[in-house]
């Protein structure tokens, strides 16, 4: 199964061919706390990203689960995001070989407004070279095809929240949140999303099975995200039946310093990115 396929670019086989061969072998003020208590859940979803931006930044895990066909596959994250600057840097871990005999080399991904830039890419591509995808001509506008969702996109999904429940109250990692779960809408999450990720969810809208995304999400009393899972699902177009994937975007240390340098123009390789035979990493 080829995610590169089912996102109609040869780039994306970076990620998404390698899980495909694995499965087929600043604080807030109490008063500020106390208040946000008793609100409508949806408002206090669509204002989520927005106390990301101001706590400026953040440490982050990911993990996506796939299933398809009976076979279930994770990518695992870890890094920081700078939430003003929206860019980030996460290091990718891939699944193991099938047979649980090799350890697939972590892929180094840098994510900035409109682009996605992937390391030890794999197959064709120079170890000294980035692989340079533009997210907005992503069908599923980079909610999937990276192997991990953008901390960013993750939390504007949620301006597209159209029904949410308080679940209740809870602790995660030591830290009190609450509970909400709920169902977002791409196509209206990105008319209200902000300028860089407007067309990427715009592309998800459309190119994901369903616009309908079913979350579960964890709030702090500043009114940040500290966890959230996402359900989405796609038409894979190498085999029948619907692809379900889930997201899910741990955040935490908030206020974290982040550095990401973007790489040269004569770092990023410009040539074509070679398919890696059936049962090869």
């Amino acid at each position: 199964m080829s995610w590169a396929r089912a996102r109609g670019t040869g780039v994306v086989a970076g990620i998404v061919a390698c899980v495909g061969m694995a499965a087929s072998g600043c604080s807030g003020t109490g008063a500020a706390a106390q208040g946000a208590r008793g609100q409508d859940p949806v408002d206090v979803l669509h204002r989520a990203a927005d106390r990301l931006v101001a706590a400026g930044s953040s440490k982050a895990r990911t993990s996506m689960e796939m299933a398809s066909g009976g076979t279930r596959v994770t990518i695992r994250g870890e890094g920081v995001y700078d939430f003003r600057e929206r860019r980030g840097r996460l290091k990718v871990l891939l699944p193991e070989d099938p047979a649980g005999k090799e350890t697939r080399r972590p892929i180094t991904e840098l994510l900035a407004p409109g682009a996605l830039f992937m390391k030890n890419r794999g197959a064709g591509v120079p170890e000294d070279k980035w692989v340079r995808v533009d997210t907005a001509t992503l069908s599923d506008g980079n909610l999937v095809t990276g192997g991990a969702t953008d901390p960013l996109a993750a939390a504007e999904v949620l301006r597209g929240a159209r029904t949410a429940t308080y679940v209740g109250r809870t602790e995660l990692a030591g830290t009190g949140v609450r509970h909400y779960r709920g169902t977002a809408d791409l196509a209206r999450a990105a008319k209200a999303a902000s300028a860089g990720n407007r067309r990427p969810l715009a592309a998800a809208a459309k190119g994901f099975a369903s616009a309908a995304v079913p979350f579960d999400v964890y709030v702090d009393d500043e009114g940040r995200i500290r966890k959230i899972r996402h359900r989405f699902s796609f038409v894979n177009s190498d085999a029948e039946g619907t692809v379900a994937v889930a997201s899910t975007t741990l955040l935490f240390d908030f206020g974290a310093p982040v550095t990401v340098r973007l790489p040269a123009e004569d770092d990023i390789y410009a040539g074509r990115i070679a398919e890696e035979p059936e049962g090869k990493n």
